[in-house]
Parts: structure tokens; C-alpha cells; sequence
């Protein structure tokens, strides 16, 4: 979230909360500045164009060889004893991801409106970091939808047969909406995410990510390729808005080679310099 300098003394709490909103959503939009963000989306370019490519080999491979095979091995759908993975599946969830972190951003906005000086400044910058997880998620979700729309596969054993061909685009409906797993889209963009921000949670982030995938098999909701794509398109979909945010020195910064770094958690010192428009080059 933006941050500035604190509001004038007799200002009104709805106008530091308005003021506060504005600049958080003005942040992200700004034009570019960073003066590496050439290398940056040149290397965000061979990154992803190399994983979609392993991706989509993967794909096929699974597609062919594999997904028949799997879903025949799982359990029947509806089985009872089943009730602990539906409810830990849930935690991949798009419409529960994208709920918490969005109530989280505007408690931040709440809070951060009532405050002043440094604690301000810390606040907002943590609510920057909130902004990137939100729309990681959101964006690759968004371009899930769609590809689920326009591919049309059918879940296992829609149609009665284990058929991982059964494909009819444009269906619309949720029994032709299995390519890709938006559980494992979003489970992996949030993983990819967290790392990018904090790269020591970056095991936990992605054995969770890997748990959610498996619930999606175990409960036949999808064949394995389903969650292979979705795993991919969380992954790029996160990258693109981490270039996205560093392009405009939020919360990234970029090195001379293109890569792109975290900058320093909220308690630095750092971060008061970049919260205040003096981020890395």
C-alpha cells in the first residue's frame, strides 16, 4: 500500500482512510519507473517461456499415459471416510484465499488510517506485501477461469467412462470445468507468492501447495494433468505480478542481471526509505 506523510493534525478519520484507499490502489497503476525492469521482463520472459514449455510436455505426458490409469486407482467419489481430505482441500479454496486476504487489506487500511509517523509507514508497507499475495492470486484465478471456460474437460468419469479426453469447449458448466484444477492454481500462486516475499517460509508454502494438489486426486475432482496445469499457471501468474510490483519498486527490488529480490521486512530500516520513494535503483 502507499505510503506518505502523515495527514494534516485535524483531518478527519473517513479522510485519512479515503486518502489512505486512494493511494494504495494509485500505487499500483503508476507508470513504471525502476531502471531494470528491461532485464527484469527479459528474464521474466525466458523463466516463463522455459516452465510453460516443461509444463505443457508434462501435460501431454500425463494426459496420455497417466490420468486414465490414476483415477481408476482412487477411491469412489462420495466415499465417507473421505471427510478429513474435503475439508483440508478447502484450504486451496480460490473464494477462501482470495476472502482472507482481502479482509486482511482493509483491516490494514482501518488500522493504518489511525495511525501516524513510523507505525504508519511499517503498516502499509506490510500492506503492500498483502496487495502482491491478493493479486497473485486473483490474477492467475481470473486467467484459470477462462481457460476452463474455453477447454471444456470433463471431470473423471463424467459421462460414466474414465475418459481423460472427454472434451466439450465452451460447455460452461462445473462438470466441464477441470482444466486447470483452480485449486492447485491457486494453492501454487499463493506458494510462489509467499516465497517471493519471504523465501524461508518457501518449503512449507510449497509442501502445502503439494497437499492441496493431492485432495484434488484423492477426491476425483480432477485428473493429474488438471492439477499439473494449474501448478503452472499459479506459478507464472504469480511471477507476472511480482515483475508487475518490482517494475514500480514495490516491494522488489531488481539487480543489475534482472533478477528480482524481496526487499527488507517491515522492520527495517530500508523499507521506511523505500515506503518513502527512495527505493533501490
Amino acid at each position: 500500500m502507499a505510503v506518505t506523510t502523515d495527514a494534516a493534525p485535524r483531518a478527519s478519520y473517513p479522510a485519512r482512510l479515503f486518502a489512505v484507499s486512494g493511494r494504495a490502489l494509485a500505487q499500483l497503476v503508476r507508470a513504471p519507473s525502476h531502471s531494470r525492469r528491461a532485464e527484469a521482463a527479459r528474464k521474466l520472459g525466458r523463466h516463463s517461456l522455459w516452465l510453460s514449455v516443461a509444463g505443457a510436455a508434462l501435460i501431454i505426458v500425463l494426459m496420455v499415459t497417466f490420468d486414465r490409469t490414476e483415477i481408476q486407482l482412487m477411491p469412489a467419489r462420495g466415499t465417507p471416510s473421505l471427510w478429513p481430505i474435503r475439508i483440508l482441500t478447502d484450504f486451496g479454496k480460490d473464494e477462501y484465499v482470495l476472502s482472507v486476504l482481502g479482509v486482511t487489506l482493509v483491516l490494514v487500511a482501518l488500522v493504518a488510517a489511525g495511525l501516524h509517523g513510523t507505525s504508519r509507514v511499517l503498516l502499509l508497507g506490510l500492506g503492500t506485501r498483502f496487495q502482491f499475495l491478493f493479486l497473485s492470486v486473483a490474477l492467475s484465478v481470473f486467467v484459470g477461469e477462462i481457460l476452463k471456460y474455453l477447454i471444456g474437460r470433463g471431470r473423471p468419469f463424467v459421462g460414466g467412462a474414465a475418459n481423460p479426453f472427454n472434451f466439450i469447449p465452451f460447455e460452461g458448466t462445473g462438470a466441464y470445468a477441470s482444466l486447470p484444477s483452480s485449486h492447485a492454481v491457486t494453492a501454487f500462486a499463493l506458494a510462489f507468492a509467499v516465497s517471493a516475499l519471504w523465501p524461508r517460509l518457501r518449503m512449507v508454502m510449497f509442501t502445502y501447495a503439494i497437499v492441496i494438489l493431492l485432495t484434488r486426486l484423492v477426491l476425483l475432482a480432477h485428473h493429474p494433468s488438471d492439477v499439473a496445469a494449474g501448478a503452472l499457471l499459479g506459478m507464472v501468474g504469480a511471477m507476472t505480478v511480482r515483475y508487475w510490483f518490482a517494475a514500480r519498486r514495490l516491494a522488489f527490488a531488481i539487480r543489475s542481471d534482472g533478477t528480482i529480490v524481496p526487499l527488507p521486512g517491515a522492520v527495517s530500516g530500508r523499507l521506511k526509505r523505500v515506503a518513502r520513494g527512495a527505493s533501490a535503483p
